[in-house]
């Protein structure tokens, strides 16, 4: 399964009153696991940068200014994404400025259903407790010393780890799921079922012949009744 973690930061707080995105952060997810595939991106609003959100992401009017307009990299973020399903703090904030960027630009909208949203996840796990990117971070030990100011691409590396502690950690996909491979021979075979070679040599044993007859004597004492016996083949 392919899920994209991802974060934006924007010119202030609605698109619907000119509010922009200045900058897409997103990192690929494939069963649950990164795959080290990322995209970002600093997009040029064409507006002025107000000293709120200045103060929140650090990016300045200067800095944007020669920078892409969203219209610009809009192919290759959707590309990035395809289908998959998209993980966001707070989902209904940045899809609405997705929304509309995809719309000025002349591409079709997203769903809200395709998002997972990682607060409402926080909040059913964690009632009443802290639910900012940083306080699930804290909650984890992850580290995240170097968010001074708010950065897509970070807070989406940041956003990945936290996801997968909401979800369980790690290990649930990692036995559980497998890639399909194909083979020339016809069906295809996953690493779970995918039959083993044999040892060119049987291993050498590595117990004594006086821990053997240790193991036989104890055994032994537990009379023949015992449910071991069951599984001692007949000498």
């Amino acid at each position: 399964m392919r899920e994209i973690v991802l974060d934006t930061e924007t010119t202030g707080f609605d698109p619907d009153t000119g509010d922009r995105i200045v900058e897409i952060g997103a990192v690929e997810l494939m069963n649950h696991l990164p795959t080290g595939r990322h995209f970002h991106v600093y997009i040029n609003p064409e507006r002025d940068m107000p000293a709120d959100a200045f103060a929140v992401h650090g990016l300045s009017t200067e800095f944007l200014s020669d920078k892409p307009r969203f219209a610009e990299i809009a192919s290759d973020f959707i590309d990035f994404i395809g289908e998959a399903r998209l993980v966001i703090h707070n989902a209904a904030f940045d899809m609405k400025f997705l929304n509309a960027e995809l719309r000025r630009a002349g591409h079709p909208t997203m769903p809200m259903a395709r998002a997972l949203d990682t607060v409402a996840m926080a909040r059913q796990k964690f009632p009443g407790a802290p639910v900012s990117l940083d306080a699930l971070c804290r909650r984890w030990g992850i580290d995240n010393s170097n968010r001074t100011l708010h950065g897509a691409l970070l807070d989406s590396e940041l956003l990945a780890e936290v996801y997968l502690e909401l979800i369980g950690g790690r290990q649930p996909d990692l036995v559980l799921v497998a890639e399909p491979v194909r083979t020339a021979e016809g069906p295809s075979v996953t690493s779970q079922n995918r039959p083993r070679a044999a040892r060119p040599a049987p291993l050498p044993p590595r117990i004594t012949a006086a821990e053997r007859e240790a193991h036989a004597a104890f055994v032994a004492r537990m009379g023949a009744k015992a449910l071991w016996q069951r599984h001692v083949p007949a000498s």
